[in-house]
């Protein structure tokens, strides 16, 4: 089997967990409703903040507020901080379920809990990475952009065991980000093309329920009904907030299985491991 049909398979292996513990959705939204909220909270002094420093840019000024700083720093650290705790209790309860156990909510969040400490290390890694590809952009122009580009990109596919890592391991931040850069070498071609199935997969349904919604809208709106015009409206954006959390769960219960595999050779009830051992061959 190909690598992407493969990756195309474990996909559809997440699903059928997700299907078993709906449960595990609710860890997205978590993360997306905290998410809302730590942006309104910062959103009128970053906006005063970016405003002025932008203001100072165009005329022609180089001096970079360090309360500008400070607040930026402080919005990355803090929104990345609650994205990852929340990962990371995904990342635990799906362990439980590849373990052969039914995971509640409280167990993920409370494995999160206890791992809270190396949790807000890797949120203040990330900030301060986030801050350093932003001056890289600000600083170098286009080919600024393009570096920071490039590096962002670099870092993402470093890091992306790094949640699983914190879920399974009691290690600090640092080793976490070794380890997840480490294991990403060994399951490189599964990570890149199991997460590109996973990105095509939703993008195509995305689009499908984007048409659908824009389709029925349109009907309603010849009917002239208020009433059915909204109740269209709300179905079509609760069915596109449910697609992303399924998507974004998905994605928590791959990298769960693929950590599970690469570290103990076996990715847990559900998986088949006859799909990843391929994927882990020794380079020669």
């Amino acid at each position: 089997m190909g690598k992407f049909a493969r990756s195309w398979a474990l996909m559809k292996s997440s699903a059928n967990i997700l299907r078993q513990d709906k449960e595990l959705m609710l860890f997205p939204l978590f993360a997306g409703l905290a998410s809302l909220i730590v942006i309104a909270s910062f959103a009128w002094p970053v906006f005063s903040l970016i405003h002025g420093h932008r203001t100072g840019l165009e005329d022609g000024g180089r001096h970079v507020s360090p309360l500008f700083l400070a607040v930026s720093f402080a919005f990355y650290f803090v929104q990345y901080g609650v994205v990852i705790f929340f990962n990371t209790a995904l990342a635990s309860a799906a362990f439980i379920r590849l373990d052969g156990g039914n995971p509640t909510l409280n167990d993920g969040l409370s494995a999160a809990w206890s791992k809270l400490p190396s949790i807000i290390g890797y949120a203040l890694i990330s900030a301060t990475v986030g801050m350093i590809l932003r001056a890289i952009q600000e600083r170098a122009g286009f080919i600024g952009r393009i570096v920071a580009g490039l590096l962002g990109v670099g870092w993402t596919v470093a890091t992306f065991l790094v949640v699983p890592v914190l879920a399974a391991q009691n290690v600090g931040p640092v080793e976490a980000v070794k380890d997840s850069a480490s294991l990403v070498k060994r399951t490189w071609g599964e990570n890149i093309i199991g997460n590109a199935g996973i990105g095509l997969a939703g993008g195509i349904l995305t689009f499908c329920v984007l048409l659908v919604s824009v389709l029925l809208f349109a009907g309603a709106v010849a009917t002239q009904s208020v009433v059915l015009m909204v109740a269209v409206g709300i179905a079509g954006v609760i069915a596109l907030v449910a697609l992303s959390l399924f998507q974004n769960a998905m994605h928590g219960v791959y990298a769960a299985a693929l950590y599970r595999y690469a570290e103990y050779g076996d990715p847990g009830d559900g998986f088949d491991r006859a799909l990843l051992e391929n994927a882990f061959r020794q380079k020669k």
